[in-house]
């Protein structure tokens, strides 16, 4: 048994586990930019109002990601993930019966709203936190590989549904991946906590009692009212919902921006898709150079990226160029590849805990502030401007105040295990 605790460490099951529930999450956020142009062009809605389900469903993720975090702690995650992952079928198979804006708004919105919850980021940084500490930014960056995987399979497949078959018959099949797939992979293979199996973090020998103390020391006094008194802990909070705030302008907005410009709908899509997974091999990068580079050098890194990519977005109104558009997609992609693995370890850095679930359920809440924001309002600077100029230039100002903040948060002060590189 010792043997083979040295050869395979359960923990990287459940950062398998956590890589398929993210690609199923975001494929729900990110496959809403193709089902949005399909349901304007069936029922003649505004830009604004059509993008309204998605910031519903953000401002839904806002109010349920600290329950589900504090939930997974308190009563296990596979009691909090596998209901969460019924409403998310079912919320996407009422959305093949959607009739007005009302009908949308609840069904995306509200019903899988509540459910994608369950499968995201918020419960999965919890549940990893508790099986890596000296490999967190690698164990985080690979899990957050699935977000990248969700637009890389899931946004030219709906597509090709869409054009196929119609928007409904997409939902359906959407609907029928997620029972068939996350559904029985959580069911039997999510654990809670290393010691459940008789394991230790990172697959170590347990912890010395002065190791255990250590711990205990760098976790007094984070009861979260207190937190809440300091400038630290709401420079954590925002940092990334600022960058979430224009990834979501991007994201939704973007593939509606080039058809508007003449690109072929499956092309736009499929630049999409080649974003995610330009975006699934940076996370997993970022998330391992981060354990050595450090958190903020390697989030200014991608900010850059980030960045830059949209300026060659904006580029491409005034020089139609697909080379802009490949510089867009490898810049944003890597540059949106630095967010989660980041966002995570950061959090595992300053606050693992008894209180963790909370705590970084509050800070999904405070992304999908960013989100729900940003996908409304680039939506209703278009419905006013005819542009999206103004969007973009907001989103890479918002990506540069996020930067600044997430070196006001210095997480290099809390880690246990230092950077390794020398830069």
């Amino acid at each position: 048994m010792a043997f083979m605790q040295r050869r395979f460490y359960y923990g990287w099951v459940i950062v398998g586990l956590a890589m398929v529930s993210m690609a199923f999450w975001y494929a729900f956020r990110t496959t809403f930019s193709i089902f949005f142009v399909a349901l304007i062009d069936h029922f003649g809605w505004s830009r604004a109002e059509t993008a309204g389900a998605q910031s519903i469903g953000m401002l839904v993720y806002m109010a349920m990601a600290p329950v589900v975090g504090y939930l997974v702690d308190r009563v296990g995650p596979r009691k909090v993930i596998l209901p969460g992952i019924f409403l998310m079928g079912l919320g996407l198979l009422l959305c093949t019966q959607v009739k007005s804006l009302i009908h949308f708004y609840l069904f995306f919105g509200v019903i899988a709203g509540i459910g994608v919850t369950c499968l995201s980021i918020s419960p999965f940084t919890t549940i990893l936190s508790h099986w890596f500490e000296k490999k967190r930014g690698m164990a985080n960056g690979l899990a957050s590989v699935g977000i990248g995987f969700g637009p890389l399979i899931f946004v030219p497949l709906f597509q090709y549904l869409i054009i196929l078959r119609g928007w409904p018959f997409a939902f359906l099949i959407f609907s029928l991946l997620v029972f068939t797939i996350p559904f029985p992979l959580i069911g039997l293979f999510l654990r809670h906590r290393p010691e459940g199996m008789g394991l230790s973090v990172d697959g170590d020998h347990p912890e010395s009692p002065s190791d255990t103390e250590d711990s205990q020391k760098r976790n007094e006094g984070k009861e979260v009212r207190n937190l809440l008194k300091t400038a630290r802990f709401w420079s954590f909070l925002l940092f990334p919902s600022l960058t979430i705030f224009g990834v979501y302008i991007i994201i939704v907005h973007h593939v509606k921006y080039l058809i508007d410009l003449g690109v072929d709908r499956i092309w736009a899509a499929s630049l999409f898709a080649a974003v995610g997974a330009l975006s699934a091999g940076f996370r997993f990068f970022w998330g391992w150079f981060s354990d050595r580079a450090g958190r903020e050098i390697t989030y200014t890194l991608g900010g850059i990226c980030f960045s830059v990519g949209i300026l060659f977005l904006v580029l491409f109104h005034t020089l139609p160029s697909a080379f802009f558009l490949y510089l867009f997609a490898l810049l944003f992609g890597a540059g949106w590849g630095s967010t989660a693995p980041i966002f995570m370890s950061i959090a595992g850095d300053l606050y693992k805990g008894r209180h963790f679930g909370l705590i970084y359920g509050m800070l999904e809440g405070m992304i999908g502030i960013g989100a729900a924001v940003g996908s409304w309002l680039a939506g209703y600077i278009f419905d006013q401007t005819q542009s999206y100029l103004w969007a973009f230039l907001l989103a890479i100002l918002s990506c540069a105040l996020s930067v600044l903040l997430a070196w006001h948060v210095a997480p290099r002060k809390f880690r246990r295990t230092k950077p390794t590189l020398s830069l």
